[in-house]
């Protein structure tokens, strides 16, 4: 069993990480297009040009993690070695230089994208691994991994609700808090240090297991050919297979959603700076029901079923409110009830999804061992590395798709609550949430095809230790 300070030091990590994910899929998008200027497609697409670099970067950074031999581990390098980097980029993310032009602010937002991308994954992939080291029992990675989650999300929060009641309140110039350019100065500040301090902590605080991790292989010559032989043979095991395209799904739907979070709630719902923060709070409730939930349902209905019943319930919650809204059974803006239901609906809703998304990646912890069976070789890093990107194409393709949304109906610059078109207000709602029911749909078909459950797994630990006695 892994004590309760080891899961509190290797979860927190995970607040660097909840922090720039939030800044990207609730602020970003409408920072550098509502209030830099930046046209809505051009912002979209200089955040999926980033993606495309993690394509490259996220599987080469997991091998290395894989591989590395060094005094300090395989894992912890990587781990100090971002630290300082990241949080000063994501400072510059959220303090361009002023008066840039589209193109200097279309190039500069790319990137700045790029690098902190490329840097996060020299942190997270490495600090995530680490839970396949830890432990082998398939109820305790889910354990693990619900900690980290929690921690994310609560940092990422933390960030939000400072950002709603202190960075982005309203002004007499600005009486739309989160359209407030000087708040978002001071936000990135408190961003960058927060990151820094989240990945010191975690990396501290892990320190002491370094002698008890996993060891890499033996020293080889770098070679291009052999390790992208390795990575291809690794990332073609069945069973990931299903979890990397199921995952690309849920990642997109949550994006999408998120990146349109705050236009619903502002433009779609009417919603005011102090309302929004308060459902934000709420998503604290949330996380704190999905630390318990996701150890539970796994041991109670295993990891595929519970992912996939998580799944399904967190999506209904996301369009409802929406749709029943269209018809007229769902309070409007201005009724007394309004915030009462999108509080219970959120809380919900984020809480399934965190479920889902902890027993996502405990799934992909159990699939290093039947890929440890089939290559030789424990690949810990390149299955998370490939787990991080999808979830960072949340800020990519989500953030696209957003973009994109907004583009296609025509949605304007500079909008003012309550002074845009009824019409494009009613095809932002039914848009937003037949995609997001098509995305998760799809998921959960996908997701139906895993085949690792617990007795799969234990069949596997004990393949693996029979070769070890063996050998």
């Amino acid at each position: 069993m892994v004590g309760l300070p080891t899961k509190l030091y290797y979860g927190f990590g995970s607040v660097a990480y909840g922090v720039k994910d939030n800044g990207f899929s609730f602020f970003l998008l409408i920072y550098y297009n509502q209030v830099l200027g930046l046209d809505a497609q051009l912002a979209g697409l200089a955040i999926l040009t980033a993606l495309v670099f993690d394509a490259i970067s996220d599987p080469l950074v997991g091998h290395f993690s894989d591989n590395l031999h060094s005094k300090w581990g395989r894992r912890h390098p990587f781990m100090y070695g971002a630290a300082v980097p990241v949080a000063i980029a994501y400072y510059f993310l959220w303090n361009p230089p002023t008066d840039l032009s589209q193109t200097a602010l279309f190039i500069y937002l790319v990137v700045t994208a790029v690098i902190i991308r490329l840097l996060i994954t020299m942190y997270e992939i490495p600090s995530t691994s680490m839970v396949a080291e830890l432990t082998d029992d398939y109820d305790e990675r889910t354990s693990m991994l619900s900690f980290r989650y929690f921690f994310g999300w609560a940092g990422g929060l933390s960030l939000a609700v400072l950002a709603y009641s202190v960075f982005l309140r309203a002004t007499e110039d600005y009486p739309i808090g989160q359209l407030n350019p000087d708040g978002y100065s001071a936000y990135g500040l408190a961003a960058s240090l927060m990151i820094f301090i989240a990945i010191m902590v975690s990396a501290l605080g892990t320190h002491k297991h370094i002698p008890h991790m996993r060891k890499p292989p033996p020293k080889k010559p770098f070679s291009f050919t052999r390790t992208f032989t390795e990575l291809k043979e690794t990332l073609s095991n069945k069973s990931f297979g299903v979890l990397f395209a199921a995952t690309i799904f849920h990642a997109m739907a949550s994006g999408l959603n998120a990146s349109m979070d705050i236009y619903v709630n502002t433009y779609f719902w009417g919603l005011g700076t102090e309302q929004i923060l308060l459902i934000t709070l709420s998503i604290f409730l949330s996380a704190g029901i999905a630390l318990f939930l996701s150890p539970l349902v796994s041991k109670k209905l295993g990891k595929k079923i519970g992912a996939m019943t998580m799944t399904a319930l967190g999506f209904l919650m996301i369009p409802l409110p929406i749709l029943l809204s269209l018809v007229g059974l769902f309070p409007g803006p201005g009724h007394p009830a309004l915030l009462p239901s999108l509080l219970i609906f959120k809380v919900v809703d984020v809480a399934c999804i965190i479920a889902a998304q902890t027993l996502f990646s405990a799934m992909i912890a159990d699939v290093v061992e039947e890929s440890e069976i089939k290559t030789g070789r424990r690949s810990e890093g390149v299955f998370f590395a490939a787990r991080t990107f999808v979830y960072k194409s949340v800020n990519g393709i989500g953030i696209f798709l957003a973009s994109a949304l907004l583009a296609f109906i025509q949605f304007p610059d500079d909008a003012k609550p309550g002074m845009v078109d009824r019409e494009i207000i009613v095809n932002m709602g039914v848009y937003l949430s037949v995609t997001v029911i098509v995305l998760y749909s799809t998921m959960i078909y996908i997701m139906s095809r895993y085949q690792i459950d617990r007795q799969v797994h234990e069949q596997n630990l004990q393949t693996l230790q029979s070769r070890t006695a063996e050998s």
